[in-house]
């Protein structure tokens, strides 16, 4: 008897802390979905509008206030840059490319928003970049994107560094 009532004690405390733990069920569900099709169809649109000087595009996918996951097309290499506050999440997901991170940013200037671009990146890594990898970039560390072939898109987002 004693161990069917120890048992059931901790069934009951088990029940008891699951329901402690269960997510609040009257919260709004703001969760923000981007089919395949959609994100197939707004690379699609984005690679047909850039100019054919335009080195860069980027535009929202789906949004949660100021949280953003946004497709990026380069078709030309950008500046070196460093986030400070952010980390920078992405996925390829077209072209195919290379990362260089880590090093020292060389001249660096900061700009208005925050971001600091430079010349380029002394000492960092250099990886390949093709469809499906991912990176995460933390906050504080020089980054380049270097295109192979006509472009490459990502899926990226940016954290804030205390997260």
């Amino acid at each position: 008897m004693r161990q069917i009532n120890g048992t059931i004690a901790i069934a009951a405390a088990a029940a008891l802390l699951v329901g402690a733990a269960a997510p609040d069920s009257s919260a709004p569900d703001t969760t923000a979905v981007a089919s395949t099709a959609a994100v197939r169809a707004q690379v699609a649109a984005m690679l047909a509008e850039m100019r054919p000087d335009q080195d860069f595009l980027w535009r929202p996918l789906v949004r949660d206030g100021a949280r953003v996951a946004a497709i990026e097309v380069w078709k030309k290499p950008g500046r070196p840059a460093v986030h400070p506050a952010e980390a920078e999440y992405a996925t390829v997901l077209e072209g195919a490319g290379t990362l260089v991170s880590g090093g020292t940013l060389v001249a660096p200037v900061t700009r208005p928003n925050g971001m600091i671009e430079g010349d380029r990146i002394a000492g960092g890594t250099a990886r390949t970049l093709a469809p499906g990898d991912v990176l995460l970039i933390p906050a504080g560390v020089p980054h380049w994107f270097g295109i192979t072939g006509d472009h490459l898109v990502l899926l990226g987002t940016k954290l804030p560094a205390d997260r």
